[in-house]
């Protein structure tokens, strides 16, 4: 990747701050020499261990990795004969293999039921190491100090007793009445690690001994005692038998470990690995990070989805930072982003770099989910100072000099920033120049993102079918932006509203209002319109969505209802079987009864009367039940009929209520359905009710049909493609009522057809402005029809820009419609990227 584009994005302020949260110096380090990758599939590994460290993390112990000290040029001197460790490399050594084994028995521990896949497979590589751990920590202790071992021990205690011994020889001398005016100090000190005596320099020769030190004032000699330097001189010794002792045993053990280097080096990369992508996954819960999704590139070089950034937070901004939307359609590659001054126009360019580069590091980002972001095989930049009162021609000549580098290593997977595009030289040859290096890029179909105060700019972009404009909110009322991205319309400068809150002299920002051409000044009134028309949809769906919420509330409380019919015609049926049941053991006792009684005497008329009797009641009763039934269910039918019929109306009533409140708010609206169809109007005023023609639903898979006829009160024969079912009208539910273009339904030969007949007649311009997406696509689909019957070719269709989401749906749509032969924008003039002409091959 190009290292001075990811520093100019702050790329590696980021990755610095992310390796902070390494538990090891070892990996700490590693991490601060990463760099984006270009290989999807190792990119998407890394994101699969954070991940799953996220989730570890959440659930589970947030420490399973240990502390150790850097262990990795221990292997050389572990590998050369004769080569030894000293105590503290053995202790790393040690803390390093205890703390892979920690990590890999907690990932084993919650591999199955936290679905640890990735990080399963890299624990699964961690060696035991088991013989390694048990011959270091025979030497030493789980604090890392050395052992007692025999050896050891005693020379331990050797030493002890020597010291014991010397601390009573100089007892004696600091105890003694007879050299209390001898001595200075009746305490021991040390001079060269060995104990001595404060003497007074007249008395010296009272205590002989060796003379370490004297005074500055030569009054006092410090005067080691004979006894006191041999016993010195012994524990001198003992102590280099000490050393020597434990350097043999770290030799040895040095020695031993030789064949466990193979897995030292084995576990080494899978221990930063897991470290560093802990780290990772501990900086994006504490920046509320999600991992993006990823954007693939077909065989024919497109891709699959656009990119997108939701609610995307330059990490570096922390609180101030506003959350932004960036939404690459499409077809569409460039993205030219216009508006005031310090409105946030960089920070948008740069977070939209940063965050693929952090993607493609494996990092999470600060956005929401669902965002999207492809892999770039590199990224260059042309970021300048926008607020720089004089640009001189080197400047100019600086900029140009990083655009002809882009341009020559520019290809369609890589992302090129252009901050300022066209600025330090004269605005007519700027923009030309900037133009021509637009028409290079798309023609080489990179990734661009460009930032510009040029007018012509703006022009370029919304007739380019490979660009889109955006701009930086304006708060007209304040004059200050609001550091909002709007996709879709272009932005003002509002370079005079800036200067006169600047404090410009009125009279100066006067003048150069007047100097404003008439046609610029309609472009900003546009643009002001634009932006209001903007505002105003938001409004609306923000409103829909409120309403949307609403009606979902009354389908919950819908279904609870159905639940309880539904709970009530089980215990119904419950405490109908339980009647029978008894009905039936009570009939068979007195059957058993009867039979009896015949068979003990002879048959009499009595007897024969009673049998007929029993039978008679036997029918009776259980024509009763079988009536109660009847009655029950048909009371049940009843109960889910207005259930269904309340439900439906409750939808429509819904449905009609939002959409009249979207066309009194918005003028831009107020035609969204006029035109779909002569018919539809009124069809879409009346309730869906059960009847001939209407299409309903049933089964859990949604399967639609079409009502034939009432076979029975609440049973209806319903033709589901080339089958007819009777189906219960409580298990049916209502999609669309019949119209009078509806299909005639006709039975010939046995098998059932459908005849068309409509008098309805095509629009020349359709207009799906309000219209959900769903219902958008199935009014352009019926006037597809339309044409396709009525030999009408041409039409046009209206959906506005707004957000984008209907304009590209109706495009998408029209490209996969074999009828359709080709389509495109309308002219500027004609209502441009809002409204598309349609040519159907008939």
């Amino acid at each position: 990747m190009n290292r001075k584009t990811l520093e100019e994005i702050d790329y590696f302020r980021i990755r610095n701050s992310i390796a902070e949260y390494c538990i090891s110096e070892e990996s700490a380090e590693a991490f601060l020499l990463k760099e984006p990758l270009s290989d999807a599939g190792q990119i998407e590994f890394l994101k699969s261990c954070s991940r799953e460290w996220t989730a570890y993390i959440s659930g589970a112990d947030r420490n399973p990795v240990s502390v150790w000290e850097p262990v990795k040029k221990l292997f050389p001197v572990i590998r050369t004969n004769g080569a030894s460790l000293t105590l503290e490399q053995v202790r790393a050594l040690g803390r390093f293999i205890l703390s892979a084994k920690k990590v890999r028995a907690a990932i084993l521990q919650h591999e199955k039921d936290m679905e640890l896949t990735a990080l399963g497979g890299q624990a699964a590589l961690l060696p035991e190491m088991e013989e390694a751990e048990r011959k270091i920590f025979r030497i030493i202790t789980a604090d890392g100090e050395l052992r007692e071992l025999p050896e050891i021990a005693e020379i331990r205690g050797r030493i002890a007793s020597l010291n014991s011994k010397l601390r009573v020889i100089m007892q004696r001398y600091t105890s003694d009445p007879k050299y209390s005016q001898v001595l200075e100090s009746t305490v021991p000190v040390l001079r060269s690690d060995r104990q001595v005596l404060a003497v007074k320099a007249s008395m010296q020769n009272r205590i002989p001994g060796l003379i370490h030190e004297v005074s500055a004032s030569a009054r006092t000699v410090y005067i080691e005692p004979e006894e006191a330097v041999r016993c010195g001189n012994e524990i001198i010794q003992a102590r280099h038998e000490l050393d020597a002792a434990v350097k043999r045993i770290l030799a040895e053990l040095t020695h031993d470990l030789q064949p466990s280097i193979p897995d030292f080096k084995a576990a080494f990369p899978v221990m930063l690995l897991l470290d560093q992508t802990l780290a990772v996954a501990k900086w994006g819960i504490e920046n509320g990070c999600v991992y993006a999704d990823s954007c693939l590139l077909n065989d024919d070089g497109e891709r699959n989805e656009p990119p997108l950034l939701l609610k995307a937070r330059h990490p570096l901004l922390g609180e101030r930072a506003v959350p932004i939307d960036v939404r690459f359609m499409t077809g569409k590659r460039v993205l030219i982003i216009t508006g005031p001054n310090t409105g946030g126009k960089t920070v948008t360019l740069k977070t939209f770099a940063l965050f693929a580069m952090l993607n493609q590091s494996g990092f999470p980002v600060p956005a929401a989910e669902g965002t999207r972001l492809p892999v770039f095989s590199n990224v260059f930049a042309d970021i300048g100072d926008d607020q720089s009162l004089d640009q001189s021609l080197s400047t100019f000549s600086g900029h140009m000099k990083n655009i002809a580098f882009a341009l020559r290593k520019a290809s369609d997977d890589t992302l090129i920033l252009l901050d300022e595009l066209g600025s330090g030289t004269d605005p007519l040859e700027g923009t030309a120049i900037s133009m021509a290096v637009l028409d290079t890029l798309i023609r080489k179909k990179s990734f661009v993102l460009v930032t510009t105060h040029q007018g012509i700019l703006k022009n370029y972009g919304y007739k380019n079918p490979s660009c889109i404009n955006a701009s930086v909110e304006f708060d007209q009322n304040t004059l200050s932006p609001s550091y909002r991205l709007i996709m879709g319309v272009p932005g003002e400068s509002h370079a005079l509203d800036i200067a006169r809150k600047s404090g410009l002299p009125p009279e100066i920002c006067t003048a150069a209002a007047s100097y404003i051409a008439t046609e610029q000044a309609d472009v900003s009134a546009l643009i002001k319109g634009l932006n209001r028309k903007h505002r105003e949809l938001n409004e609306l769906q923000a409103e829909a969505r409120k309403k949307a919420d609403e009606i979902e509330q009354k389908e919950l409380r819908l279904m609870e209802k159905e639940l309880e019919l539904r709970s009530r015609e089980h215990e119904l049926r419950q405490g109908i079987a339980r009647d029978s049941q008894e009905f039936l053991i009570q009939s068979r006792r007195e059957l058993e009864n009867l039979v009896r009684v015949l068979k003990e005497g002879e048959v009499t008329r009595e007897k024969t009367l009673s049998v007929k009797q029993f039978i008679a009641r036997t029918e009776e009763a259980s024509l009763s039940i079988e009536r109660d039934m009847e009655a029950e269910e048909e009371r049940l039918n009843e109960d889910f009929i207005k259930f269904k019929k309340a439900s439906e109306k409750q939808k429509h009533h819904s449905s009609n209520k939002t959409r009249k409140k979207k066309m009194k708010n918005s003028e831009a609206l107020k035609y969204a359905t006029a035109t779909y169809s002569s018919g539809s109007e009124k069809a879409g005023t009346a309730p869906l009710v059960f009847e001939e023609g209407a299409v309903v639903s049933a089964g859990s898979g949604g399967n639609e049909g079409i009502l034939l006829k009432l076979e029975k009160k609440g049973v209806w024969a319903v033709q589901f493609g080339s089958v007819r079912m009777s189906v219960k009208e409580k298990d049916l539910t209502l999609v669309r009522g019949r119209t009078h273009s509806s299909p005639d339904i006709k039975i010939e030969g046995g098998v059932t057809g459908f005849v068309e007949k409509s008098d309805e007649l095509p629009v020349f311009e359709l207009r799906l402005l309000g219209m959900y997406t769903e219902e958008a696509l199935r009014a352009l689909e019926h006037q597809i029809d339309l044409c396709s019957i009525h030999n009408f070719p041409h039409f046009s269709v209206i959906h506005g820009k707004g957000t984008g989401v209907l304009q590209q749906a109706v495009q998408d749509y029209l490209s996969h419609n074999p009828l359709v032969r080709n389509f495109s924008y309308a002219p500027a003039e004609d209502g441009g990227a809002g409204k598309t002409y349609v040519q159907l091959d008939i």
